[in-house]
């Protein structure tokens, strides 16, 4: 089920979001869920008829408990999050609106998406789909536009206009239907292979930004360092360089500067994928380092074992081996 994808849908009113959304997911093969899909099905099954009333009237009411006499005071909203919760799991799906946005913000499997069209656009698009003159058409779009900002804020204290909730905004205006989806689905093909969420938390950014930072010496020293990441366990590059032979007037004529030191552990790394002659020399280093300085904690890792770690954690399936 991990590749299993959820699609969420933002857009503002008459920007044809609601199309959009339609088609995609009829062309995906998605289960689409909007507001009607949730009061149809889920809603009308826990709310009686003035809840659903009062429901369709104000966002207030999606924070009212659905049962006040109960233990647990699921609020409305809580109970459409929970149902979204359980579909992802055995579906893919097309989410429009319902904040979902925010609700799968941190899922890596989610991708979000927001149409919008300018003003004049959807002004001149409702005077046309409802025989309003512009100053009643802009009305209606900016109430519209107001609710769903609105919703967003009430429910989860965030802001339907921040750009940042989004992967991507479309503009609708500049394609047709058929164009927006091809778009879309391009975008959702390529973020099937590299699920990852949206706003990654700081720690995964650090992570991250560390392997971009150094500028190792030898692809194997980038990939013991995703090992070490997987494992979480802090690491330095390079960060030391020990002198470990003297001429007579006292200048530094040979040293090492192992290739990780292990904060944690107190333990420094020094990698060794070359030939054999190479070995010798890096063996004969780490001999001196160690009777230089006894307390230093140096540790060794050959080729065969190297290989042994790459093969058990497989990084380097579907990438270019690097030859360098």
């Amino acid at each position: 089920m991990k590749n299993l994808q959820i699609i969420t849908i933002s857009r503002q009113a008459e920007s044809s979001g609601d199309v959009i959304a339609k088609k995609l997911a009829q062309k995906l093969g998605f289960e689409l869920i909007d507001h009607d899909y949730v009061f149809e099905n889920w809603l009308s099954k826990v709310a009686n008829d003035h809840q659903l009333h009062m429901l369709k009237q104000s966002s207030k009411f999606y924070n009212k408990p659905i049962d006040k006499k109960a233990k647990n005071k699921t609020t409305f909203a809580e109970y459409i999050d929970n149902k979204l919760q359980e579909v992802v799991k055995t579906k893919n799906i097309v989410i429009l609106c319902l904040g979902s946005q925010i609700i799968f913000r941190d899922n890596p499997r989610a991708i979000h998406i927001k149409i919008v069209a300018s003003k004049g656009y959807r002004i001149k698009k409702t005077c046309n789909k409802y025989g309003l003159n512009y100053d009643q058409a802009e009305r209606t779009i900016d109430l519209s536009d107001r609710k769903h900002r609105r919703y967003l804020w009430r429910i989860y204290k965030a802001d339907w206009l921040d750009p940042t909730l989004y992967h991507i905004s479309l503009n609708s205006e500049g394609f047709n239907i058929e164009e927006a989806v091809n778009l879309l689905i391009t975008l959702i093909d390529q973020k099937k292979e590299n699920p990852e969420p949206l706003n990654k938390k700081i720690e995964d950014l650090e992570e991250e930004n560390k392997n971009e930072v150094y500028n190792f010496a030898h692809s194997s020293e980038k990939e013991f360092a995703k090992i070490l990441d997987m494992h979480h366990i802090n690491w330095e590059y390079e960060p030391t360089e020990f002198p470990l032979e003297w001429d007579a007037e006292g200048n530094v004529t040979m040293g090492i500067r192992p290739d990780f030191y292990l904060k944690d552990y107190n333990t420094y790394i020094e990698l060794t994928t070359m030939k054999r002659k190479y070995v010798t020399e890096k063996n004969k280093k780490i001999r001196l380092l160690r009777e230089n300085y006894p307390d230093i904690k140096v540790k060794i890792v050959y080729k065969k074992d190297f290989h042994k770690l790459i093969e058990k954690f497989d990084f380097n399936k579907g990438e270019e081996k690097d030859e360098g």
